[in-house]
């Protein structure tokens, strides 16, 4: 059996909140998603994504996946294409940190700059307009319509919370970017903890 730091990705420990939790009478539980080796919650998107792209036949070794982000997910992408040997083309407006750019560059992805008064709209038109046009050339991940992005979450995030917790859980907060961690969560809770 070959492991690689992608078998890494998922399985992260729950610990109880104790000190910061305002109502002694209820248990809250935070996940470490910060401990996934990409340092964040959507290394678990990332994998999925590209693991979709292959088992679809879109995503192929002669395509460069190409994706629009501010940092985490584009990580997430990095340490997932370097390890399949996948291109990386990642957008992103030209005001994103230094350092989100920096370690992106580090994992081997290449960034396209878009102007900054575009903000996030314009990083995520640009890798929409490249894919559309370059079809042959680029697969896109587009985490933000995905289904492989709230799966991930459906698949590993709701089970392992599910059997890490002593009790099933009233409720389940996360933060929202695509919102793929909520629709994830909101469906698997749904149907196992109503």
């Amino acid at each position: 059996m070959t492991m690689t730091i992608l078998d890494a990705v998922g399985n992260t420990p729950v610990v109880e909140i104790q000190q910061m939790n305002p109502n002694p009478g209820v248990r809250m539980f935070a996940k470490l998603e910060y401990m996934n080796p990409g340092g964040s919650i959507k290394d678990r998107a990332a994998l999925y994504m590209i693991q979709a792209g292959e088992a679809s036949g879109r995503l192929t070794k002669e395509k460069t996946v190409i994706e629009a982000t501010s940092g985490n997910t584009g990580i997430g992408l990095a340490m997932v294409c370097a390890v399949k040997g996948f291109r990386l083309a990642l957008t992103m407006a030209e005001n994103a940190s230094e350092e989100r750019k920096r370690i992106l560059k580090a994992r081997g992805a290449k960034i396209i700059l878009t102007p900054k008064h575009l903000g996030s709209d314009g990083a995520i038109e640009e890798a929409y307009r490249l894919a559309r046009e370059n079809p042959e050339k680029y697969f896109i991940t587009d985490q933000y319509n995905n289904p492989a992005n709230w799966q991930a979450h459906y698949h590993t995030t709701g089970p392992e919370i599910m059997a890490q917790v002593p009790e099933k859980p009233a409720s389940v907060v996360a933060s929202v970017g695509t919102s793929g961690t909520l629709m994830g969560l909101s469906r698997y809770f749904r149907e196992h903890s109503p």
